[in-house]
């Protein structure tokens, strides 16, 4: 018995299905779902709802172990969400009379993690568990905050750099919202003062697991904001582990935005029994639409045990060890076309990146791997803007929505100890967003080396997402997800190979023998975001579908193959106070496994990270395109 799920959210789910199964105690429900856009379907599901909830409270208010405990955890007057309605876009023209006036005066207001409310700084804690929680939390430090923003005090405001600015700290990971507002009380013909409002999340987290049966378990602890001054630690060990080696160690340690630069320092130490690794880096991004450089540099030494080619009579996976040093290093420059709209044009820079990366090998599993410098260098053009939404992958916070082009050619050389070889590719992605229609991303990607003539370790990608508008009926709001990928290899060498397993195909799907060189996956989601919340806890359900196909050999269509298939539903619990964030629990079902393994066509899958991510547009360094 593996026990790892969280206690919280299964107490959360029991007081649920108390509340549901009173509701259907009073007034049995025998009437067909009628479609959701209708007005009865609306009237329908707030009478549902205003029922669950009034049983809920009268449950709270019986003298009862459960009474105080509803009483204690469950808020029946929860926060209204702002409305819907907004402004999608992100370029806000309310500011465009401030441009280029002088910044007199900023103001930051920094708001604790727990009670507290960005659309109403009068809001406190109002129960004991939120201000014990403030407690164990360091608050985000005014200078920290400051350093994010793209504008200074007695400087003129350049257009864009309040809603960029804005942008820039929802994106940070300790920040779970941010508004810039221009305080029109004071501003005069030539200067204004601004307010700078965050929330801070609830940066203190971890997890953890344990089976009794063997006595091994994990314990991660976790800090993205240490003493609020933007330091994330996070820590991993395991014990009792059946391996060479009972114990496992993972540390890394990560500085954001280092004095106000927008570099960031990442280092890791990583000693686990089959993976080893120690590596520093420092980077800067093109974080702003007006960045003009990025670049970085850093060292890395990994000892990994990497899965060599199966054969059919494989029963169990066969292993190899690699090891290696690396060094990496890159720039880049953007050069920023004229804008005459005073900057509200989406800027439509030429970047160019160079990149150098040494890697010497130590062990290596077959002769395919030799020790090289590769020398790349990339051009393109990127248009990006941003779009505000909500329900998407927060829950009701307002998130930002890429959307644009880019495009980029990228060339190089590979010195090599035994062979050199050239190396060329090219890339293409474009999203486009419509609140009434939904969001739809697009891209596809081909690289290669080339050695005599010849195509080697190539990589073709496509990939596509699109999610629906938000649909709504009383506080209920649903939204779909549909996905699709391919990748195929071309030339690839034996032991590179794809799988299907969890994010790369089938989510809680995992299989230690079943490879291939191509593979074509399609995931469909369906999320609906009910009206409860207990303890800052939302909760929402989920219904998935994904299909795979995969496929080895150059000449081999992965569609001759019989796809493998899972499906699940399940819950999401989302708590925007803690630094983990969200938690989904999925009960999936897989019709087809491998006949060589054991694998059950069941499974309880719980995971924390999200299966769908936006791409931003913005150009990154220069690299060999990812057979993955």
């Amino acid at each position: 018995m593996h026990l790892s799920l969280p206690l919280r959210p299964l107490l959360l789910g029991l007081l649920l299905l108390c509340a549901l199964t009173a509701t259907a105690q009073k007034k049995p429900v025998t009437k067909p779902i009628t479609p959701p856009d209708t007005t009865i379907a609306t009237d329908t599901t707030r009478r549902f709802e205003d029922r669950v909830m009034k049983n809920l409270r009268e449950l709270s208010e019986q003298n009862t172990m459960m009474g105080r405990l509803l009483k204690s955890i469950v808020d029946f007057n929860p926060e209204e969400d702002d409305p819907l309605n907004l402004d999608a876009e992100l370029i806000e023209r309310e500011y465009e009379r401030h441009n280029y006036k002088v910044v007199r005066n900023i103001q930051i207001v920094a708001l604790d993690a727990i009670g507290y409310s960005i659309h109403d700084t009068t809001s406190m804690p109002g129960t004991w568990l939120e201000r014990t929680g403030n407690l164990f939390h360091a608050k985000t430090k005014r200078g920290l905050i400051r350093n994010k923003l793209l504008f200074k005090k007695n400087e003129p405001l350049e257009p864009l750099a309040l809603v960029e600015s804005e942008r820039l700290l929802r994106q940070t990971d300790f920040i779970l919202d941010a508004r810039i507002l221009v305080d029109e009380r004071t501003t005069t013909d030539d200067s204004l003062d601004v307010v700078v409002i965050t929330k801070d999340v609830f940066s203190l987290g971890g997890s953890g697991s344990f089976s009794p049966s063997s006595g091994a378990g994990r314990i991660t602890v976790r800090e993205l904001n240490f003493l609020g001054l933007g330091h994330q630690p996070e820590v991993t060990y395991r014990f009792n582990q059946n391996a060479p080696r009972p114990w496992e160690f993972a540390g890394r340690y990560s500085i954001e935005n280092i004095g106000r630069s927008y570099i960031t320092a990442d280092v890791a130490y990583i000693n686990q029994n089959y993976y080893k690794e120690k590596s520093a880096f420092l980077h800067r991004d093109f974080y702003a639409t007006n960045t003009r450089y990025a670049g970085a540099v850093g060292i890395s030494e990994v000892e990994e045990r990497i899965l060599l080619p199966p054969t059919s009579s494989d029963t169990i996976p066969v292993f190899g060890n690699l090891g290696y040093t690396r060094r990496d290093a890159w720039f880049g420059r953007a050069f920023h076309f004229k804008s005459y709209n005073l900057g509200y044009e989406p800027r439509t820079p030429l970047i160019v990146g160079v990149r150098v990366i040494d890697t010497n090998y130590k062990t290596i599993p077959t002769e395919n791997f030799q020790s090289n410098q590769l020398y790349l260098g990339s051009i393109g053009i990127s248009v990006r803007k941003y779009y505000k939404d909500r329900y998407l992958f927060g829950f009701g916070r307002t998130e930002d929505i890429p959307a644009g082009s880019i495009v980029s050619v990228t060339a190089g050389f590979e010195d090599g100890a035994i062979t050199n070889r050239r190396y060329l590719g090219a890339s293409f992605s474009f999203a486009r967003y419509r609140q009434n229609a939904g969001y739809l991303f697009g891209s596809a990607s081909f690289g290669s080396f080339i050695d005599d003539d010849s195509w080697q370790q190539g990589t073709l990608q496509v990939q596509s997402l699109y999610f629906t508008r938000l649909y709504e009926s009383g506080n209920w709001k649903l939204r779909h997800y549909i996905q699709g990928r391919t990748t195929f290899g071309l030339n690839r060498n034996p032991e590179e190979l794809l799988t299907i397993n969890n994010n790369e195909g089938l989510r809680g799907f995992n299989s230690a023998l079943l490879r291939g060189s191509k593979r074509v996956t399609l995931n469909y989601e369906a999320n609906i975001y009910t009206p409860f919340s207990f303890l800052g806890f939302k909760l929402a359900t989920v219904a998935i579908a994904d299909v795979a196909w995969l496929s080895a050999g150059n000449k081999t269509s992965p569609f001759k193959n019989k796809p493998y298939t899972g499906y699940g539903i399940g819950f999401r619990f989302h708590n925007e106070y803690l630094s983990f964030s969200t938690l989904q629990i999925l009960f999936s079902y897989y019709p087809r496994t491998p006949g060589n393994e054991d694998i059950s066509r069941f499974k309880v899958y719980e995971s924390s990270r999200p299966y769908y991510e936006f791409t931003d547009f913005r150009f990154s360094r220069p690299g060999v395109a990812e057979f993955r």
